[in-house]
This record gives structure tokens, sequence and C-alpha cells, in this order.
């Protein structure tokens, strides 16, 4: 494994970031970008973000907005006395471009759609390839040739740390079990109705962290009962209530909005803590219950 030496950027707060196995600090909280589309959508959210003290953006090359975030980027960092080092920037592998070389391709053009030298976190966005069935085992090749393209890029500079999206424990252990640069985070779909325990503690007891995505079920957990009961006990929004929930796990969170006060309420979530009878009521919400997409069946 690849390790080297970071400093933590002057801009971020240490109690607000994790340690990644690289050596790398990575910001604990992150704007997502998933389904924002149009310059001037993307342009109000980062600038929202940007304001309130985010400093990392996930994307991906199947959101459609790489370009998009070049663009607002280079106009709002100067604007808010940031550099690109301030910066964590994510992006993800296409399942249409698995493979070494279509891994390589696709990895350099999403470089080049966001502006930049390199990215500080790069995943595979699925472990099976699109347009193959999800049973058909040269879904595991695939994926495993992928991941020695990411190993070089990161060798190279290219990708300061490399991981993976949707990745079951089975998929995780088949990639452990050959690789040369292990991942440095997981980005799953987390939140109290999949808690997903025995992946986290999985991933805990590897070195990897575990990332959330879809922390507010799609928008569905915000109406639960048992979710707006602890918000009003907390006198927090029930949104804030269940990106804390993940946070006290030690499981970062990167809540999308096209809401500018939506993106500012998402960062208020440091001077106040989930009590354990507010963690315990809402981690019983756990039903195993899935908003998005089911990683279990793909070879």
């Amino acid at each position: 494994m690849q390790q080297a030496t970071w400093e933590l950027p002057a801009s971020w707060a240490l109690d607000r970031t994790v340690w990644l196995n690289t050596g790398a600090p990575m910001p604990l909280l992150g704007l997502g970008t998933f389904r924002l589309q149009g310059e001037e959508a993307v342009r109000l959210s980062l600038d929202a973000a940007l304001g309130n003290g985010y400093h990392l953006v996930d994307t991906a090359a199947v959101y459609g907005n790489e370009a998009a975030i070049r663009h607002a980027l280079s106009e709002l960092l100067p604007c808010h006395g940031l550099a690109r080092g301030d910066i964590f920037l994510t992006s993800k592998l296409s399942p249409r471009d698995h493979g070494e070389e279509s891994a390589e391709r696709a990895c350099l053009r999403s470089l080049k759609e966001l502006g930049c030298d390199y990215l500080d976190l790069y995943l595979i966005h699925w472990p099976g390839t699109q347009g193959r069935p999800q049973e058909d085992e040269g879904n595991r090749e695939q994926r495993q040739q992928s991941w020695r393209t990411l190993e070089k890029l990161h060798s190279a500079g290219k990708l300061r740390a490399i991981g993976v999206s949707n990745y079951t424990i089975r998929h995780l252990e088949d990639l452990l079990a050959g690789c040369r640069v292990p991942p440095a985070v997981l980005q799953v779909e987390f939140h109290p109705e999949l808690a997903q325990s025995e992946l986290l503690d999985f991933c805990r007891r590897k070195g990897i962290h575990l990332q959330a995505y879809s922390s507010l079920g799609t928008g569905q957990l915000v109406g639960r009962p048992e979710v707006v009961k602890v918000a009003k006990r907390q006198g927090r929004l029930p949104a804030q209530v269940l990106l804390r929930w993940a946070l006290q796990q030690g499981v970062s969170v990167i809540p999308k909005s096209a809401s500018t006060s939506r993106v500012a309420e998402n960062c208020q979530l440091w001077t106040w803590d989930l009590s354990q009878v507010d963690m315990e009521e809402l981690s019983a919400l756990d039903c195993g219950k899935r908003y998005c997409w089911d990683p279990s069946n793909v070879a």
C-alpha cells in the first residue's frame, strides 16, 4: 500500500475530518451532486456549499455534471478564498467503462472534464459491467481489471485515493484477496432502515472508511414518525438527525440538494450529539430496506 504524509488544509477542521488508509485526510461532510443538472443549478448548490464550509464535492461520470462542476469551481473558489487544494474531489468509474483500457480512458476523461491534474478519490461505481447479466462471472474479471488500472493511476499520482461503491462484503473480500492497494473508501446506501452493521464492522476491521449515500432514504425517512420524534427532542430537523446518526458511527455523509437553504441546514451537525437513546431508537428502524440499487446478486 502506498503511504504518504499529507497535511491538513488550513481551511479544514480536524474534528470534521477522517484520515484514510493512504494517510490522506478527507472531510466527513460533503456535497453530493447526483441528479444535480445544469450549469446554474450546479453553481448555486456549490456556492452555498462552499459558503457554509463544505470542502468535499462528490460526483461521477454517470451524473453528467463533471464539466459543470469544473466551471463552477473555477469561478467560485477564488470568491470564497479557496484553492484546488482546499477541495476534496471525488468521481467514479461508470459501469460501462469496466476493463483495464476502458477504465483508464474513463478516468483520464473525468480528470479532463473536471479540469484537474489529480482526483482526491476515485471509486468503482458498481461491481458489475453495464450490459452484462448480474450473475455473469465475467463481472468479477472486469472489475479486477478496472482495479488494476486504478492502482496504476494511484501509483502515478493521478488518484490520491481509490475505492469502491455498492460493494458487498463478498465483493470486498474478493478485491482484498488480490489487490496491491486496498480500497480506502466504500460508498454505499446507509441510513437507519439499512444500517448495514455487518458491512460497517467489516470495513472497520479492514481499515476501509465507510461513506454513506442516500442518508435520507431518498427523502422518505424525514417524515418517519420515529425520526421526527428524535428531531423534536433534539430541537433539530429530521434530515440533520439522520446525518448525525451516521456521523456518530464514524460514517461520512454526502447529502445532495439543489436547495441552497437545505445545503446550509445539512451542515449544522457539529455542535451537538444524539443521545444513546436517540441512536438506539433510530437504529431500531433497521429492516434492510433499500431505496436505491441492490448489488447483492452481482457475481
